[in-house]
């Protein structure tokens, strides 16, 4: 009876023991990790809402990498748009010129060449590629936006939408714009695009009209649609990207958020887990010296 005692005596000092050793282990890990979970058996709950805020961290930073390309590209198209605004611009400067009836027939074919030149430009541009590789007005197609045709007319190669970027939470933004929706408009003679209406007016400076001066006249007012077309484009690009802006600051303040929950739910308080281990210190330590006074009784040693 006295031996069962004794061998219960032990067996209980020493689980005690372990299993204070154990939990003063535990809080030095906490206190030089910051987390009070180590182990999901910990606190199964709260792990489980760690691991619900871990997922959504994760699904955030995909839409954060899907906002950053959608503002990339986004950029890449107010840039172009930029840059057809001026050639638009220049070519409404050379028509205002051609216009004037002092110029020599030699004098409008050369500013005719320029305005072709601008074609060509005009076209590069339409063809400009976004962060990915793909065509930048040529919504979702992956080949040019523009091809020429058999007559050495520009078409337009691409799909009728831009698509759609998701950006999280059930929100989203156009990816970008097709060409036609700002080089493709309505002149009085009916459907033209801004290539025909710069080819035209390159082709009859340098002799293709028999009035010339008159063709450059008719011309002006189309370059107006053309450059209105495509400042209202700029607006639109400017209203997305603002969007993008908008939806990643909310995003970032949920991020904020789900890293307070965090720390409410796993995160330790040093102060709290430093006081923790001390008494769990201390009680390991009267533990170990009460173990040590009653094994060396009297009783124990006529045992031994």
């Amino acid at each position: 009876m006295t031996s069962v005692s004794t061998a219960a005596f032990f067996e209980r000092s020493m689980r005690s023991m372990a299993e204070l050793r154990a939990r003063a282990e535990s809080l030095q890990g906490a206190i030089g990790s910051g987390q009070r979970l180590a182990r999901g058996s910990d606190d199964p709950v709260a792990a489980a809402q760690l691991r619900g805020l871990a997922r959504a961290e994760r699904f955030s930073g995909a839409d954060a990498d899907a906002a950053a390309r959608g503002q990339a590209d986004l950029a890449l198209t107010d840039s172009a748009l930029g840059d057809f605004a001026a050639y638009v611009t220049r070519v409404k400067e050379l028509a205002i010129q051609a216009a004037n009836a002092t110029l020599t027939p030699a004098q409008r074919a050369g500013i005719g060449v320029e305005i072709a030149q601008v074609q060509g430009e005009l076209l590069r541009l339409a063809n400009s590629r976004d962060s990915a590789g793909h065509a930048l007005f040529g919504g979702e197609t992956a080949g040019p936006a523009y091809v020429l045709d058999a007559s050495g007319r520009p078409s337009y190669a691409g799909t009728a939408s831009a698509g759609e970027l998701p950006l999280g939470d059930g929100q989203s933004v156009t990816r970008g714009l097709t060409g036609p929706e700002f080089l493709h408009f309505t002149g009085p003679a009916g459907p033209t695009d801004l290539f025909t209406l710069v080819r035209d007016l390159g082709a009859a400076l340098q002799g293709g009209s028999p009035d010339p001066a008159g063709a450059a006249r008719d011309a002006l007012g189309l370059l107006d649609q053309g450059l209105e077309a495509i400042t209202t484009a700029q607006t639109v690009v400017g209203s997305r990207m603002n969007w993008i802006e908008l939806v990643s600051e909310r995003r970032t303040q949920r991020g904020e958020q789900r890293e307070d929950q965090q720390s409410a739910i796993g995160g330790a308080d040093p102060a709290e887990m430093l006081s923790a281990l001390k008494q769990t210190m201390a009680v390991l330590e009267a533990s170990q010296a009460s173990f040590v006074r009653l094994s060396g009784l009297s009783l124990f040693a006529m045992l031994r």
